[in-house]
């Protein structure tokens, strides 16, 4: 009995141990899953502030450590379109950039977009190659809108593909205001079928529908303020390379433009109707004037510009077809002019009637420039033209350290025997025959009043210029100055 009795105390015993044992590991693993979602809690709540401090650092806030590989949400990726808010590249509105594929619908997209925004961009990225047709790209727009070229705009090669309503200009920007054109790039109007156009493209033309009667300026302004255009180069325009028509606070800074020598009429700039304008520290060379000035233009400042080839820097041609011309306040300073058929010239036609007054050209650098000072009253482009009593009068006009070598005449004073030159200056005049030239004339001086300074070489100068000007007669102004 006594032994029964202990058997049964040891089983008491085992079931009691058994149960302290399972007892033990069951509170060991509740113990450890609870740590270990106390572990991954902790882990998630890491990841989230690792992302959030990485979403800081894009807005500048200070470093993040490396996010996690797992992050807890994907971002939505950026629009290209507003990758920078002011930025529009045309490779982004579907440009193609081969020089081949026509990309004027990406660029028109691209300064429509950029138009509405402030201080917006228009970008044509370098290293790419942009055909563009015939384009108007017109405001007005929000402030300090910028085209940025950086690339090469190409206009088309081939005659036939232009359509007589796009003869006027190759690219044409209206009414802008706070505008800038700027770049280490290249505005290309490919000019040459439209200086010589060979027997097959003259062929083209004739069986085209369009057969075009002009040609087209490579980059015009109308009707715009406060304008810039800085730093690019402009080439090979068919006809005039940079035009600014009824427009004012004008700045053109450090640009380029080269034709060649025998394109026809590619002036490099071209004012008509413009105020407030200066043209600055760049370099020109091309078929006609380098800087063309014409009516409607006044507080026009031109300085520090290399010319040549070309016509040297021009006042008109004015008056013609009877029509009236309006100058004024005009300085031509700090020029050098290498093998231009004229340097510092005024033309107008016979017949014309206005006022050209106050312009100076001084401090002048020629070298084998064939004509370095000229007025021309008698203008005329065709073999004869009709004399006539009427003409644009011309007052107030100084010519001061004009200085180099000439190839065949030194100055060319023409002036009207019904409305002469009056208050022509000419001071430090030093011109003397160029060693590459051929034959020389002497001046011609007619009917220009004034008066001469030394040093004047050659010493012919100084009698060109009639003195007494009391006993001059004046332009009626019922004919001329009373309608500027």
């Amino acid at each position: 009995m006594m032994k029964k009795t202990r058997n049964s105390s040891q089983s008491v015993c085992l079931l009691t141990v058994f149960l302290v044992i399972i007892f033990t590991i069951s509170f060991s693993t509740t113990t450890s899953s609870v740590e270990a979602r106390k572990n991954n809690h902790h882990r998630n709540t890491k990841n989230r502030h690792g992302h959030q401090h990485s979403h800081n650092k894009k807005r500048g806030h200070s470093p993040a450590p490396s996010s996690s590989p797992t992050p807890t949400f994907k971002p939505t990726p950026p629009n290209p379109y507003t990758k920078k808010s002011n930025i529009f590249d045309v490779l982004s509105f579907g440009a193609k950039g081969d020089g081949i594929a026509d990309d004027s619908k990406a660029l028109q997209g691209a300064w429509k977009a950029a138009c509405k925004v402030e201080g917006g961009i228009v970008e044509i990225p370098s290293e790419f190659r942009f055909l563009i047709r015939q384009i108007s790209l017109q405001g007005p727009c929000k402030p300090h809108l910028v085209l940025q070229i950086d690339g090469i705009m190409l206009a088309p090669p081939n005659i036939g593909s232009w359509s007589k309503s796009d003869l006027y200009q190759w690219i044409n920007i209206k009414w802008v205001k706070n505008f800038t054109i700027q770049g280490g790039g290249v505005v290309d109007g490919q000019g040459f079928a439209w200086w010589k156009p060979n027997e097959v493209s003259y062929i083209q033309q004739k069986t085209s529908k369009h057969m075009p009667d002009m040609k087209p300026t490579a980059l015009r302004f109308y009707e715009s303020s406060s304008v810039t255009v800085r730093d690019i180069r402009i080439i090979n325009s068919p006809l005039c390379h940079l035009k600014f028509d009824n427009s004012s606070f004008i700045n053109v800074n450090n640009v380029t433009i080269i034709s060649p020598e025998n394109s026809p009429n590619t002036d490099g700039i071209h004012l008509q109707n413009s105020k407030n304008v200066e043209i600055q520290h760049s370099n020109i060379g091309c078929g006609d004037d380098c800087v063309s000035i014409q009516t409607g233009c006044s507080n026009v400042h031109v300085h520090h510009i290399n010319c040549g080839p070309g016509h040297g820097i021009s006042l008109g041609s004015f008056g013609k077809d009877k029509t009236i011309a309006c100058v004024k306040d005009i300085v031509i300073d700090n020029i050098l002019m290498q093998n231009t058929m004229y340097g510092a010239r005024i033309k107008s036609w016979q017949g014309g009637m206005g006022l050209v007054k106050n312009v100076t050209f001084s401090n002048i650098q020629v070298s084998n420039v064939s004509t370095p000072i000229m007025i021309d009253q008698y203008y005329c482009d065709k073999q004869k033209c009709k004399n006539q009593t009427e003409a644009v009068a011309i007052t107030g006009v100084t010519f001061n350290q004009i200085v180099g070598t000439y190839a065949s005449q030194p100055l060319h004073l023409a002036c009207s025997d019904g409305v002469p030159c009056r208050n022509v200056d000419l001071i430090d005049i030093q011109l003397k025959p160029s060693l590459v030239s051929g034959g020389f004339h002497q001046a011609l001086c007619w009917n220009s009043h004034g008066k001469s300074q030394a040093p004047l070489v050659p010493s012919s100068i100084d009698y060109c210029l009639r003195s007494g000007v009391g006993s001059l007669k004046r332009p009626s102004k019922s004919h001329s100055e009373q309608f500027c």
